[in-house]
């Protein structure tokens, strides 16, 4: 099994730490994994990109430039990710933001309103928790049956209180995914 994922939306949407909290799961379930991370210097608002792979083999090379699945959290990423999505493959589209659909019908497009659930939550700022729980389930890459551990390492003890919240858009964005 290889995974290849590439996620887009802007700064500040979380998309660095949906890539790199995607990758640590991997290793925890014993994956080879790449993190490729791309953003521009603002610290909010300019592009954020992140190139991930999980395999149960070797990785040859950590480019990802035809992948398996897409995220697209945002409008302006939807030409990009469309674009470079392999025939047949999975786009998860963050329909929050995403009010065009994709041109391409050789794709599987599949609409998660990420920030309409996170504020259900609590707060939208858990949209790309809500977006990778919905990629577990689309692609079953991962198990996610270390995430909690995961969470809280990555997280460390200042924002610890965030897990449970965390783990729970997780949940419901696995449940905004139909079988």
């Amino acid at each position: 099994m290889t995974e290849k994922t590439f996620m887009a939306g802007f700064g500040g949407q979380g998309i660095i730490s949906m890539g790199q909290l995607w990758v640590y799961c991997g290793m925890k379930e014993g994956l080879e994994v790449s993190f490729f991370p791309f953003y521009g210097a603002e610290k909010r608002g300019g592009i954020a990109r992140a190139s991930v792979i999980v395999s149960s083999k070797e990785i040859a090379s950590p480019l990802v430039t035809t992948p398996d699945s897409a995220i697209v959290m945002n409008m302006d990423s939807l030409p990009l990710c469309e674009e470079n999505l392999k025939p047949n493959g999975i786009m998860l589209v963050n329909s929050s933001l995403v009010k065009t659909s994709p041109k391409r019908k050789d794709v599987k497009v599949v609409n998660i309103p990420c920030n309409e659930i996170a504020e259900s939550i609590g707060d939208v700022k858990f949209a790309n928790m809500v977006m990778f729980g919905a990629l577990a389930k689309a692609t079953g890459a991962l198990k996610l049956d270390k995430l909690e551990e995961v969470l809280v390492s990555f997280f460390g003890e200042g924002k610890s209180k965030f897990v449970p919240l965390n783990m729970q858009a997780i949940e419901e964005g696995k449940k905004a995914v139909a079988v």
